[in-house]
Parts: structure tokens; C-alpha cells; sequence
């Protein structure tokens, strides 16, 4: 009697043989020695094909073996198994065809048009005065004031211009955290993040723009619930966890009754903490109803209030909230948009500060999609923690080598104000500005 037999197979395949959708197990070297985010993963993109070939000579894939055959016939040799590998990993969908794409194909390629070192002063600016901005939104709505539409706009648009010439400097930024304006900061973080991450899912300058002013304004009705109950301390009770939830309402009639076309501001507004699984709030829409902005939203809204410190929680390094993320892809998140930010944020993102297994230490100016694990540092804290007093930037993707002539490597990310480095000061002395610009723009 013959039947259909499955089976999870694995095969070792030279890199020069790897195709976009196989499922990637195993290399030929330890995890960490490479740039890649995930120990194991399913090709997505030729870069991704090229980073294989470019670090390994071979890897280990798996799939599944689908074969009509008696059970005392022999498997076929792994080489003849190639037809039937099926890109496929636990809790991931396999690759959707173009017609089920949650993602749009790319329809922009953008190259950073100059270096962090010469976009960083022009981005602080601009988020000195975006702060400014929505501090103001927040505080005017809270007392019933009209949304200062035109205002929101311009500062949107100034923010996405600078992170259309390279995103770097902003997202460094939005890793400077204030407890005290956690609501306002937090939407412009949300609306920088967004911004960043339309950029790499390859937006037109627009559709940018317009997701960015979504970030600013997804959690504007959280300025009708009450201070009490949005500051509490401690865990908060069936009757204020509905008055919390209800901010979705409270944003979209806000939104509404500014008078001007903002449809798609109100649909995130409303719809940013529905559910791929359908057990959001307000509304349990199932993942097919979800306006795609509002999953995209929902991404960067999350991640940003992991990484803060808020009332009841401190915050949580990067890699936990992307690991949290990457846990709930499919059930709260949209899965192809999880995996996308994921690999946007990469390891350690700008603003992260970093301790080298030579035990100096640093802070994160920019990081780069090919070398997830070598990105450029500007190096604050010798190996015994002492300050130095001329701050150098070490790009890792040189290999610099240390005292002991030994190439640095990160050993870890540390919370800011760890030994001291408070990412704000180093931003509000324009100690990272003030670099020698020099190996800041050295690429």
C-alpha cells in the first residue's frame, strides 16, 4: 500500500546554491561571528543570499520532504531533495505569492544621501523642535484646544526629510527617554520609528510622510483620560483598564473633528491595538480588516514603550522588545511586517550603548543592514571605564584592533546611564556632534 509520507529533512548545501525561500538552520560558524539577526531563518532576499555568500562557504537548510513511496523504500539522498525544500519555520507562514503579500513590493531604493556625522546636527534640531511640537499637541488637546494641523505637518515632513538622508541620526535620537513626557515623546519617537521603517519597506516620499504623521498622532486621545489613571504607578483596575482602552475612541473623534482629510490618521488611531488574531480592542477586527498602517503603527508603537521607562515599568534593551516582537508575529502582529522591522532595528540600532569584550565602552552612531554586528561606535569609556577625553568613532566593519591588538567586538548592550553614559548628555553637549567628523564620515 503506498501513501504520502512528510518528513523534516535537513541538507548541507554549498552557498553558492542558496535560493530565496529555503530555510536556513545552521552555518558553517558559530551565530555570532555573523551578521545575521536570527539563528535561523528563512531567506527573504537576494541580500540575504549575498550575506550568506559573503560569510559562509556552506550552511545547513531544512524543509519538507513530500514523497509517495512504500514505507521500506529507502529516502533519496539528500542532494535529490532539493525539489521538495518548502521554506518553512515554526510559527512563520510560508512565502506568500505576490497576490498575498502583506508587504507591497518595494517601489523605492533608497541610498543614505550623506553620513550620520553630517546629518546629526540638522536632526537634533529638527527633534528639538518636533518635541517642542508635539509637547504642545498634547497639551493643547488636553484643555480642548483645535489640533494645529499645519504645524504637525511641517515638522512631520522636516523629520522624514532627515531620515530620508539617513535615518541613523533620528533613530539615535529617539532613544533619549523622558519619564516626565512619556505620552508626547513617545508619539514622536513613534512617528520617527515609522518613518524609518516606511523608508526600508521602500515607500514613496508621500505614503512616508503620511505614516509618519500617523506615529504623531496614533495616541492623541490618550489626552482625554484622566492624569490619575494615565500616570498611575501601579497595576490599574478593571474600570480604569477600560477608560485606558477607550483612548482609541476618544483619538478618532478627536481626529475627526479637525475638519481636514485625515482618514487614514483616524483609522490608526482607532485601530493601532486590534489584533492579528482578532482579540484587539476596540473593535476584535479579524487581520484582514486592520488598515495597514495601523499594523505598522502597532510594530513601532510597542517597541518604542518597551525600550522607555514609564511609571510602572523600566525599560527593556532593544533585543528584548524586538525578541517580545518576534514572539507574538502572527497572533498580535502582522508576521511579514514582525520580521521586517526586526530586521530593521537590527541588533544594536543608533543610541544603543555597547560594551566591547575589551571592556571599553561606546555608543552606537550608526549600524548597517549587511553588518548587523559591526556598526559604527563612538567610543566614550576606555576598558577600565575611565572617560576618554577625546572621543574616537570606530567603524567595526574595519576590524579596529584594541590595546591588545585584538579587532573589538561587542559583548553586550548595557542600559543607558550605565557607567555613567547618559545618552542625553552626550546629545545635549554635542559631545556626539563634536566628533571629529572626520571617522564620522569615514565609510
Amino acid at each position: 500500500m503506498r501513501g504520502t509520507y512528510v518528513e523534516l529533512v535537513e541538507a548541507q548545501i554549498d552557498v553558492a546554491d542558496l535560493e530565496i525561500g529555503m530555510h536556513v538552520i545552521r552555518l558553517d560558524r558559530p551565530w555570532e561571528e555573523t551578521d545575521f539577526l536570527m539563528q535561523g531563518f528563512i531567506i527573504k532576499d537576494l541580500t540575504e543570499v549575498h550575506a550568506l555568500r559573503h560569510q559562509c562557504d556552506f550552511v545547513v537548510i531544512q524543509g519538507v520532504a513530500e514523497e509517495k513511496r512504500k514505507p521500506t523504500e529507502k529516502v533519496p539522498s539528500r542532494g535529490a531533495l532539493a525539489g521538495f525544500f518548502k521554506g518553512k519555520r515554526k510559527h512563520t507562514q510560508p512565502p506568500t505569492p505576490d497576490s498575498a503579500r502583506t508587504i507591497p513590493r518595494k517601489r523605492v531604493s533608497y541610498i543614505n544621501q550623506v553620513s550620520v556625522g553630517r546629518e546629526m546636527q540638522t536632526a537634533t534640531m529638527r527633534f528639538e523642535e518636533a518635541q517642542g511640537t508635539a509637547k504642545s499637541i498634547m497639551a493643547g488637546l488636553r484643555v480642548s484646544r483645535t489640533l494645529d494641523l499645519n504645524n504637525a505637518r511641517a515638522v512631520v515632513n522636516s523629520c522624514v526629510e532627515s531620515v530620508l538622508r539617513n535615518e541613523n541620526a533620528l533613530m539615535l535620537l529617539t532613544k533619549i527617554k523622558n519619564q516626565d513626557e512619556y505620552t508626547a515623546e513617545h508619539c514622536l519617537n513613534v512617528s520617527i520609528l515609522a518613518a524609518a521603517f516606511g523608508k526600508y519597506l521602500g515607500m514613496i516620499e508621500g505614503e512616508i510622510q503620511n505614516l509618519a504623521l500617523c506615529g504623531l498622532l496614533h495616541d492623541v486621545g490618550k489626552t482625554k483620560i484622566p492624569i490619575e489613571v494615565l500616570n498611575k504607578p501601579g497595576s490599574l483596575t478593571n474600570e480604569e483598564f477600560a477608560l485606558m482602552r477607550y483612548h482609541t475612541v476618544h483619538g478618532r473623534t478627536i481626529l475627526m473633528s479637525t475638519g481636514a482629510s485625515l482618514q487614514t490618521a483616524v483609522d490608526v488611531a482607532f485601530s493601532h491595538h486590534e489584533r492579528i488574531d482578532g482579540k484587539g480592542y476596540p473593535r476584535g477586527l479579524p487581520a484582514e480588516n486592520i488598515p495597514y498602517f495601523a499594523k505598522i503603527i502597532a510594530l513601532v508603537d510597542t517597541y518604542d514603550a518597551i525600550t522607555s521607562t514609564r511609571v510602572y515599568q523600566k525599560a527593556l534593551a532593544s533585543m528584548h522588545a524586538l525578541d517580545i516582537i518576534h514572539k507574538n508575529r502572527g497572533t498580535q502582529f502582522d508576521a511579514e511586517l514582525a520580521d521586517a522591522f526586526i530586521l530593521m532595528v537590527g541588533i544594536y540600532p543608533p543610541g544603543s550603548i555597547v560594551e566591547m569584550l575589551s571592556g571599553d565602552v561606546g555608543i552606537v552612531v550608526e549600524s548597517y543592514e549587511a553588518h548587523r554586528l559591526k556598526p559604527k561606535v563612538l567610543m566614550v569609556r576606555d576598558a577600565n571605564k575611565a572617560l576618554i577625553s577625546s572621543p574616537k568613532v570606530l567603524d567595526l566593519r574595519a576590524a579596529p584592533k584594541d590595546d591588545n591588538g585584538i579587532a573589538y567586538q561587542i559583548a553586550k548592550e548595557v542600559p543607558d546611564g550605565t557607567y555613567d553614559i547618559v545618552l542625553q548628555d552626550f546629545v545635549k553637549d554635542g559631545l556626539i556632534t563634536a566628533a571629529p567628523l572626520s571617522s564620522l564620515d569615514a565609510d
